[in-house]
């Protein structure tokens, strides 16, 4: 299988508590000793949007889900917390049979990755965050950026979507078109939670005391979440490495996939100085 082969997810509902998710499972090309990657998406973003990265990466599974509202994820029932987040994610995990996992988030799913981290520290392997920042004491970026993640305009409209594309994510102006092939617009409670969820949120009390392997990637023309996020979470982590993406905006996962995979992929297979595991239940029988 070829980076540039579609590889079709797995795709099924998983209720946990009153909700219900629509989780994605992209099975590796063959089995191997590569861990799972569980994968946690930017704010209003469907799992689609992960494609690039599942057809490039072959080598492992990776699973993600639709937060409620998102995707084909019915609306959230209630409000959520990041913890509640996460469980869900662990709950999802277990339920495929899934034990020990590396963990990638991007943006806002960069702060779910570090409360998962936190939460399941036996089962967190390694950790990249991408994009992302320590939650409410991140150094803000542009005011009129900012202005226009306030809602979820740039999914619902694709006029607008194309008109501020370079100014919401940086650089590649050409990626507009290619981006918006996968967009399926959040329902606006489903986002207007997905901010709530993060509500008073920070990861810097505890991100001292996490000694994950991290890999933490920032982008230098990142207009949504400065380089100096990144170089933050680097310096508080006391196993942490950081790669600057130069050139980089806000969504160089996918725009600069090609020049960051062999970084991550050198990451994550570097060995493991802790050789405990956790062991997920055996899934029960359909």
């Amino acid at each position: 299988m070829s980076a540039t082969t579609h590889r079709k997810p797995e795709i099924s509902m998983q209720t946990v508590g009153w909700q219900t998710y629509r989780t994605a499972i992209w099975r590796a090309e063959r089995r191997t000793a590569e861990r799972p990657l569980l994968f946690f998406n930017g704010i209003g973003a469907n799992l689609e949007l992960i494609q690039p990265l599942a057809d490039a990466m072959t080598e492992r599974d990776i699973v993600t889900f639709d937060m409620p509202g998102v995707g084909d994820s019915p609306a959230p029932v209630i409000p959520y917390r990041a913890w509640g987040a996460c469980y869900t994610a662990a709950t999802i995990l277990d339920r495929f049979g899934f034990g020990d996992v590396d963990v990638l988030g991007v943006s806002w799913g960069g702060a779910m990755a570090q409360q998962f981290a936190l939460q399941y520290r036996r089962r967190t392997k390694k950790l990249i965050l991408a994009a992302t920042s320590m939650g409410m004491v991140m150094v803000p970026g542009n005011f009129d950026v900012l202005s226009k993640m306030a809602t979820p305009q740039r999914y619902t409209d694709p006029e607008y979507m194309v008109r501020n594309f370079e100014k919401l994510y940086g650089d590649d102006p050409d990626m507009s078109g290619r981006h918006r092939v996968h967009i399926r617009p959040p329902t606006v409670r489903g986002y207007m939670y997905q901010l709530l969820a993060m509500l008073g949120w920070t990861s810097a009390p505890f991100l001292p005391f996490l000694n994950t392997p991290t890999l933490v990637l920032g982008g230098d023309k990142d207009r949504i979440v400065p380089l100096v996020n990144s170089k933050m979470i680097a310096k508080l982590l006391p196993n942490a490495k950081l790669h600057v993406v130069k050139g980089g905006g806000h969504l160089f996962i996918v725009s600069r996939l090609a020049e960051i995979l062999p970084l991550m992929r050198e990451f994550l297979a570097e060995p493991l100085a802790q050789p405990k595991s956790y062991r997920a239940p055996k899934p029960s029988p359909a």
